[in-house]
C-alpha cells in the first residue's frame, strides 16, 4: 500500500471513530476537516501549562475551529497572535492583544480579519511557538492533517523564514495512533496535548 492510500484510510478511520464515539463537535460530520473534538477547550488550557507557551511572546495558530480557544488564550495572555488565513489565500493575519477588547471574537477567522492586519510571511513577527491541528498523530510526532497539505506548508514556511520553532498539536486521545504513514517532506510536532495533559515527542 502506498503512503497516500495509507493516509487516506487512516483519516477515514479516525473520522469514523470520532463520529461513532460522539467526540466530533463542529462540524459533527468531520470528514474532510480538522475536527473540533470534545475537550478541545480543556486541551487549550493544558497548552497554557507548557514551558514553551509561557515563554512565547508570539504564537502562530492554525485557523481551524478546534484551536479557537488557543487563539483566544494567546490574546488573553498578552501574546501576539499570528494566524494563517484559510488556505493561505490572504497570507497571514497578525492580531495584537492591545487592539482587542473581545478576545473570543478576535480569535475567530472573521474577528481576526477585523481586528488584525494581513501580512506577508517576510514581515510577520517571528513566532516563538506553532500550534497546529491534526486528524491523527503518533508518539514519534508524526502528524496527519486533513489532506490539503496546508499544515505542512505553514510549518515549513515559518521554519524556513525563522529557523527552528517548537510545534504543538492538540487532539483527543482517540486521535493518537500507533503509527502515522509519512513522506519525507511531512513535518513533525514536538508536543501532543490532549484534554488530560501533554506528551513530548
Amino acid at each position: 500500500m502506498n503512503v497516500k492510500t495509507a493516509k487516506r484510510l487512516l483519516r477515514e478511520e479516525i473520522w469514523n471513530k470520532l463520529e461513532k464515539e460522539h467526540v466530533a463537535r463542529f462540524p459533527p460530520i468531520c470528514f474532510g476537516h480538522i475536527p473540533d473534538f470534545s475537550g478541545s477547550e480543556e486541551a487549550a488550557e493544558e497548552v497554557r501549562f507548557l514551558k514553551e507557551w509561557k515563554e512565547a511572546n508570539v504564537v502562530f495558530v492554525n485557523p481551524d475551529y478546534a484551536q479557537h480557544k488557543i487563539r483566544e488564550n494567546a490574546l488573553l495572555d498578552g501574546k501576539t497572535l499570528v494566524m494563517a488565513s484559510p488556505r493561505l489565500k490572504q497570507g497571514y493575519v497578525v492580531v495584537l492583544p492591545k487592539d482587542v477588547k473581545n478576545a473570543s471574537l478576535a480569535s475567530t477567522i472573521k474577528g481576526a480579519f477585523r481586528f488584525g492586519k494581513t501580512m506577508d510571511l517576510h514581515i510577520i513577527p517571528k513566532p516563538d511557538l506553532i500550534v497546529e491541528g491534526s486528524v491523527a498523530v503518533d508518539l514519534n510526532g508524526n502528524r496527519l492533517g486533513k489532506g490539503g497539505g496546508y499544515g505542512d506548508v505553514e510549518i515549513q514556511a515559518l521554519k524556513g523564514a525563522f529557523g527552528l520553532i517548537p510545534v504543538v498539536t492538540t487532539v483527543h486521545e482517540l486521535q493518537i495512533v500507533e503509527k502515522v504513514p509519512v513522506k519525507e517532506k511531512d513535518e513533525k510536532v514536538s508536543v501532543i496535548v490532549t484534554p488530560n495533559g501533554a506528551i513530548y515527542c
